[in-house]
């Protein structure tokens, strides 16, 4: 690889990895030489780029598209210019397709071009001062640029101004300043243009009356109740993911509807359209949960009547925002747009107030699919599974069967959060399935089941994290064999305290939950799962506490369905066979193949192997239960509406119904 497009990859990462000048698929990069220009394609993430991300175009051909002729109809013109910068490119068969803003970057003399869409940028560019604090901070050595509907218009405007620039400064500009849109930095070495940027980032500090601070704000548990609700009613078609968020960037906006609607009510850039839509609803009411709702209700019903799609940004007085879109990656986005829009109306305080967007200008990127086209790419992720946007609640899914069971899960679309004790291994594991590029996300919380504040704080945490609850797995457990001489009272309490009363907790927390997004959604079914075992439907020997735990959590399941099925919460356990593989039997030190030979309960074994083998030949099927065969029974009992109250054997025929 070149060094030119290493540093260009460098430093395409350096800032699409920063929120305050990057979000979700904005900004941009480029590199020239005589020949060729390497842009990002549209809807490329530049926080994680790499050389396949830029496409590749012939400057010759670029540069002869202003001399072509096209249409005076705005939606027509955008679309011969797409194919004509489609046509510039060096490899048609790539399917990359240049950014809109190529034959700007093309613009420059220079050899690297790096655009962003800046906070401290955009907080002097979304003001009603804009052009005039732009020079008296940075002077004329920068370009400023008044507003231009993006396309083939603004490039010409930008064109114009940059040929009188040169004229009169006998060289390019270095930095473009564009109203209500970004900046453009251009330099022949990446170093010029972080150096460029810190100047700039520090220029605007210097120049700020106020500068508003930003931390994360706890949220009232009533608002946190209020969530699965909301979720529920902007479901109406396709399941939703949300979340709730209060920060020192939305709280002035929240106080009340006028500081809203003077504040934030309209979009200030592009970007922020493409992601948020233009409008966003205000909920005033702050009587009971109920009548919070019920004015979302009518909100949300009149804003789809009237526009045709759901809201995705909602304000509710003196709480928070919550925002919901189509997957976890999306609604991630939402919440940094929701911060970002919200600092920039405040640090445009500093220079006259904020200058939002007007209707006409608004309208023009609405119906832009360009735009529309680039948010498509840029949440495309890989195609989801039957449990797309469904929350998972797994506890004990750090490793073993828990983390098996997740994996799977994740793999088909669901949105996990993975419940652990152990705070290491859980991050490392949440990370793992982040890292496959996928539109759903998986996020650790810290619990003990056997602690019922911790296990409430687990289901608000996850409520909090994706907007609800759709399946609580309560797989958590522990297994210490031993016969009625050995076993202390301490350790059966113990294990009582896990494998049974923690099912209840995660029962008791999760319900609550469910019923609330079935008052607001009727047909909607959410499911419990205990991951009991084939020791739950029949007595195991020396190991009675862990078996007696186990018939006990299939009572609770039978009696929960019975209760539960009114409110279309469906209640069963999966009973696996052995899973030999994971760490409750192999680990070298505590595993069950060497406590159950330390134990004496295999006859005439000497070795781990002797144990294992012993095991295996009490299976019809000749091997022990795998995380995929109890995916399947998850799976079964999630898909049907039927059926509730079940222990669904999953044992290899080792244990059969009668």
């Amino acid at each position: 690889m070149d060094q030119q497009i290493r540093d260009l990859i460098e430093i395409s990462r350096y800032y699409g990895q920063k929120k305050d000048y990057v979000i979700a698929g904005g900004g941009n990069t480029s590199l020239k030489n005589d020949q060729h220009l390497w842009i990002k394609a549209s809807g490329i993430n530049l926080g994680d780029i790499n050389e396949e991300g830029f496409c590749v175009l012939d400057r010759q051909k670029l540069a002869g598209i202003p001399e072509q002729q096209f249409s005076a109809d705005p939606v027509q013109r955008e679309e011969e210019v797409k194919n004509a910068l489609l046509n510039s490119r060096v490899d048609p068969d790539s399917g990359l397709r240049p950014s809109v803003e190529t034959s700007l970057h093309n613009l420059f003399s220079y050899k690297y071009v790096v655009h962003t869409h800046s906070t401290l940028v955009n907080g002097l560019m979304c003001s009603n001062l804009a052009e005039q604090k732009s020079y008296e901070i940075f002077g004329e050595e920068v370009l400023y640029v008044p507003y231009c509907d993006p396309g083939y218009i603004l490039f010409k405007v930008i064109s114009d101004h940059i040929k009188e620039y040169s004229k009169k400064f006998q060289h390019d500009p270095k930095v473009v300043l564009i109203q209500n849109h970004g900046i453009f930095v251009a330099a022949d070495s990446v170093d010029e243009i972080k150096g460029i940027y810190a100047g700039i980032e520090s220029w605007l500090n210097s120049s700020f009356d106020e500068f508003p601070e930003s931390e994360e704000l706890p949220m009232s548990a009533k608002f946190t109740r209020i969530l699965p609700a909301v979720r529920m009613l902007l479901s109406e078609k396709k399941l939703k993911v949300a979340a709730a968020f209060n920060s020192s960037r939305v709280r002035e906006f929240t106080e009340d509807k006028l500081a809203f609607e003077k504040g934030i009510s309209n979009p200030f850039n592009p970007d922020q359209m493409v992601y948020c839509l233009s409008e966003y609803l205000f909920i005033e009411k702050q009587g009971s949960e109920e009548e919070v709702i019920q004015e979302a209700r009518q909100k949300i019903e009149e804003f789809s009547n009237r526009r045709g799609i759901m809201p995705k940004v909602i304000f509710f007085q003196n709480e928070g925002v919550i925002v919901a879109e189509d997957s976890a990656v999306s609604v991630g986005y939402l919440k940094d747009m929701v911060n970002d829009f919200c600092q920039i109306s405040r640090l445009s305080k500093n220079f006259g107030g904020p200058h939002p967007l007007t209707p006409e200008q608004v309208a023009f990127i609405e119906s832009w699919e360009v735009e529309n086209y680039r948010k498509k790419i840029s949440l495309g992720g890989k195609a989801q599974g039957r449990l797309e946007n469904k929350v998972v609640v797994i506890t004990g899914a750090a490793q073993g069967f828990g983390a098996g069971i997740a994996l799977v899960l994740f793999e088909e679309g669901a949105n996990i959060i993975v419940a652990d004790l152990n705070e290491e291994k859980g991050n490392a594991f949440a990370d793992v399935l982040n890292s496959k590029g996928t539109k759903n996300k998986a996020s650790f919380v810290k619990v003990n089941v056997a602690d019922a504040v911790s296990v409430e704080e687990m289901i608000q945490k996850a409520v909090l994290h994706f907007g609800g609850l759709d399946v609580m797995i309560s797989n958590a457990g522990i297994l210490h064999a031993g016969s009625l001489d050995e076993m202390e009272p301490d350790t059966f309490e113990l294990m009582t305290r896990v494998n049974y009363t923690g099912y209840f907790l995660c029962s008791k927390y999760a319900q609550k939950v469910m019923k609330v997004q079935n008052n607001y959604k009727p047909d909607y079914y959410s499911d419990i799962i205990q991951i009991n075992s084939k020791s739950g439907l029949k007595g195991s020997n020396k190991n009675f506490a862990y078996a007696g735990g186990k018939f006990g959590g299939i009572g609770l399941t039978q009696s929960f369905a019975l209760e539960l099925m009114p409110y279309k919460i469906k209640v069963n356990s999966i009973c696996p066979g052995n899973f030999f593989d994971g760490p409750l039997w192999s680990d070298p030190d505590k595993g069950l193949f060497v406590q159950y030979l330390n134990a004496g309960k295999v006859p005439g074994a000497k070795t781990i192997a002797d144990v294992k083998a012993f095991y295996e030949a009490q299976v019809p099927a000749g091997r022990g239960c795998t995380p995929e065969d109890v995916a399947k029974a998850i799976f079964y009992v999630i898909d049907q509406h039927y059926e509730t109250g079940q222990a669904v054997p999953v044992t290899g025929g080792q244990n059969m119904l009668s």
